[in-house]
């Protein structure tokens, strides 16, 4: 489903709020808001996307 820009955050699912946190640790949240996620290269998802996989794995208690 395509979402309307710009995004209204107060309707973001928990589980979606995680991205838009990672978003705007790397200054890019400004860019995720008003333009929507498609307007980010794919580096710059991918690090958002290896920081959210970074903490999931901190908060399950590191590798095994």
């Amino acid at each position: 489903m395509k979402q309307k820009l710009p995004i209204d955050v107060s309707k973001i699912a928990p589980e979606e709020k995680v991205k838009y946190e990672m978003a705007k640790e790397l200054g890019l949240y400004d860019q995720v808001i008003t333009k929507g996620w498609g307007s980010l290269s794919a580096k710059q998802t991918g690090k958002i996307g290896g920081m959210i996989a970074g903490r999931k794995r901190k908060k399950e208690g590191g590798l095994k």
